[in-house]
């Protein structure tokens, strides 16, 4: 693989180093800090932005919360797995062991698409990440960067222009007095792995900068499975004048990973470092289908470039908060050669008006109106995987997507503590593929099958048109009550619509390859047997009708934060594969439905033990399907356990020990004939601090050296001895130093 060079220290600290003063224009409220008044909170720290942040969340009728980096700081080897472990309602499995693609999902939002990312808007700072399409590439994100995670969950995400079923996660960097000074940390391990982090900033009077850069690498645990990351981030800031912030924005990631591909149960039982090599024939029948993970070598490479500005004006009681970004993505996917090369270089704009009355007394806005465009292209090419080499070209396009939206919300006070907030929204989406390619034939290309590293001659099928021009629009209202009975703990139920139009990776997809050909050959033997390249489905638009009843607050040494939900969804938008793991394309399911436990708790047991549970059910549903029945959605764990307990053993020793649990096994298919097992992994660390400012930390991950499957694939149908379970890391120790200064 391309090898990310490892930066010298000393120009990640330069880079790191700059001025810096309080402005909150990275997080999502309204007007910045000054549109809400929460003296109703009740927040001992000194002011922030993060405690800000918990009092806009505390008061939000629906799924909102936060997490501070200080939960894991003292972690090692931190992915968003880790970082978002106790994040009511987010649910995280890993891939291939690090910075990869993690199967990310809100609500089951976008549970099937992994590879291609959606249902969640990702933001930095406040700006999107997002193409225009509503994809991400949700290892692009490093949280060690962030101060704090704001997570906004189903409807709460309609006002930052995410109307999916899942809702939206913003990573906010450090700035004011957090930024200040220079901060480090540096970490490493088993399986090559390598970390390190500089970041601060200076302030000076009214103007300000700040900087961050990362860097990892990865050997993996399993054969082909070598990653690296570096990521960059950049701001400065200013308040010209009483009431005005602004804040520019610059950031540029690098991600380049193995994708070491699924293994069969047996193949997992035998060895989880493994790769699978392809089917295997005997006596003529081919079995444990799965890629050819040797001979293709897929991989994925991705950089991210961006810009952008923030600005909030407050006048009396009118905050106005406007910002526009450009993000540039150039995206390289080695797929096994079912799929091929898929190359993509484009850049998208996005524009966001916001507009909030202040409450006089305490509480949310009593009106916010919000505006959202976001609009891009992108060029696409498709080449033939020759054996992890780039072969012949088989299409190209130019991709052209917008997303614009509006949103209205309004909370209006009932009575003391008790707040009605009722909130449309509207959203028009525009996809459409220009196929450019210019032959009056497709190339094919094989290998075969008694000897796969032996290519047949290639092949060719005629070409046909696949552009499309596809719109979608709606109207989300919602409804919430909520009811404060004390100071810090509320009460409510809400009633919502949800939306989600497909992505570019939805509406069109290679099809009809196998895991010995390319598409648009289904038979490896024969190169000239008509079949579709390209699949391009006229899909219509996810709708989804959400109720949740939720309590967040406290009682003595006991913090909670818990709702119970239940999603009505037409049209869900699934991404099936056959039984050999190939793509079919996207479909529209009929009706299906979404219930589910949201739950975070922390409790102080003494001075010295403090523990955290992270809680998840999910019951995700067809509903009477002609083929499906009431069968489960494959890829969604039914319960979904974090648990973590910390000892102050002395005043600079800590001691921790952390559980993941599946306690029951997960379906890998929609027909619910193939499960991942039930699995649990233990943790222990150990942090002490050597003086003030200077942390050590070390880390025994899967103690037990547990053998799992962290995720899946998910397929329509699958096979019992199919490829399908990806392997979690076995017994690895991390150990590293942080510093501050």
């Amino acid at each position: 693989m391309r090898r990310i060079k490892q930066p010298a220290f000393g120009v990640a600290f330069a880079l790191a180093a700059g001025w810096s003063f309080e402005v909150a224009a990275q997080s999502v409220a309204p007007g910045s800090e000054a549109a809400y008044s929460l003296t109703e909170i009740v927040v001992t720290a000194p002011r922030t932005e993060q405690t800000e942040a918990r009092a806009r969340a505390a008061l939000t009728p629906g799924g909102a919360s936060v997490i501070s980096a200080v939960a894991f700081e003292d972690q090692g080897g931190v992915r968003l797995a880790e970082a978002l472990a106790f994040a009511p309602g987010a649910i995280v499995q890993a891939f291939f062991g690090g910075d990869d693609q993690p199967r990310l999902q809100l609500r089951g939002s976008g549970l099937q698409q992994n590879p291609a990312e959606r249902g969640v808007l990702f933001l930095q700072d406040g700006l999107p990440l997002n193409r225009a399409d509503g994809s991400y590439v949700v290892g692009l994100v490093d949280p060690r960067q962030a101060t704090f995670i704001e997570i906004f969950r189903g409807y709460t995400a309609n006002r930052l222009g995410s109307a999916a079923l899942g809702g939206a996660l913003n990573f906010v960097s450090p700035s004011g007095e957090a930024a200040a000074g220079l901060r480090g940390r540096i970490e490493g391990g088993a399986h090559g792995y390598l970390y390190g982090l500089a970041e601060g900033g200076i302030e000076a009077g009214p103007w300000s900068a700040s900087g961050a850069i990362s860097y990892s690498a990865r050997n993996g645990y399993r054969t082909y499975n070598d990653a690296g990351r570096v990521s960059v981030l950049l701001s400065a800031e200013a308040r010209p004048a009483s009431g005005v912030s602004t804040r520019f924005l610059a950031g540029h990631v690098e991600n380049i990973f193995d994708v070491a591909g699924p293994l069969s149960a047996q193949a997992l039982a035998r060895d989880p470092r493994q790769v699978s090599t392809g089917p295997v024939v005997v006596n003529g029948v081919a079995g444990q289908p799965g890629p050819n993970v040797v001979r293709d070598r897929p991989q994925r490479d991705t950089r991210l470039t961006w810009v952008g500005n923030r600005t909030t004006v407050r006048r009396g009681r009118h905050a106005i908060d406007a910002a526009a970004s450009y993000v540039h993505a150039d995206d390289s996917f080695r797929f096994p050669v079912s799929a091929g090369y898929r190359d993509t270089r484009g850049g998208d704009v996005n524009l966001m008006a916001r507009y909030a009355v202040l409450d006089a007394d305490d509480g949310l806005p009593p009106l916010e109106i919000a505006g959202h465009l976001s609009t891009g292209s992108a060029d696409r090419v498709y080449m033939l995987n020759a054996a992890g080499q780039r072969g012949a070209l088989f299409g190209k396009g130019k991709l052209d997507a917008s997303t614009w939206g509006l949103n209205l919300t309004a909370n209006l006070s009932l009575r003391p503590g008790l707040t009605l907030s009722p909130s449309l929204s509207y959203v028009h989406a525009d996809r459409g593929f220009a196929d450019t390619y210019s032959e009056t034939t497709r190339p094919t290309l094989a290998f075969n099958p008694l000897n796969p590293a032996q290519r047949l001659p290639d092949g060719a099928v005629t070409t046909v048109d696949s552009s499309y021009d596809r719109s979608w629009r709606t109207l989300n209202p919602a409804l919430a009550l909520s009811w404060r009975p004390a100071a810090g703990s509320l009460i409510y139920a809400a009633v919502s619509r949800g939306f989600e139009p497909p992505s570019h990776d939805d509406l069109i997809a290679t099809v009809n390859g196998t895991p010995n050909s390319s598409p648009g050959r289904p038979n490896p033997g024969n190169p000239g047997l008509p079949a579709e390249v390209f699949r391009t489905p006229d899909l219509k638009g996810q709708t989804s009708d959400t109720v949740e009843v939720g309590w967040r607050g406290g009682r003595g040494a006991l913090r909670f934060d818990g709702l119970v939900y239940h999603s009505w969804v037409e049209g869900e938008l699934l991404s099936l594969r056959d039984a050999t793991g190939v793509s079919l394309g996207a479909v529209n399911a009929g009706d299906t439905r979404h219930l589910g436990l949201e739950l975070g708790l922390e409790a102080d047991f003494g001075e010295r033990t403090t523990g955290r549970l992270g809680y998840a059910y999910q019951d995700f549903r067809f509903v009477d399907d002609p083929l499906r029945g009431d069968n489960r959605l494959a890829g969604a764990p039914p319960h979904v356990v974090n648990a973590d307990l910390r000892y102050a053993a002395t005043s600079a020793l800590t001691l921790a020990a952390s559980v993941h649990w599946r306690p029951s096994r997960t379906p890998v298919d929609n027909m619910n004939t193939l499960y991942n097992n039930a699995f649990a992994t233990v943790d222990l660390r150990a942090v002490y601090t050597v003086k003030p400012g200077i942390v050590a930390f070390v880390e025994v991950r899967n103690v037990l050296d547990e053998v799992y499957a962290s995720s899946t694939l998910v397929v329509d149908q699958a096979r019992p001895d199919q490829a399908v379970f990806l392997p979690g890391d076995g017994r690895a120790l991390i150990a590293g130093l942080r510093a501050a200064f």
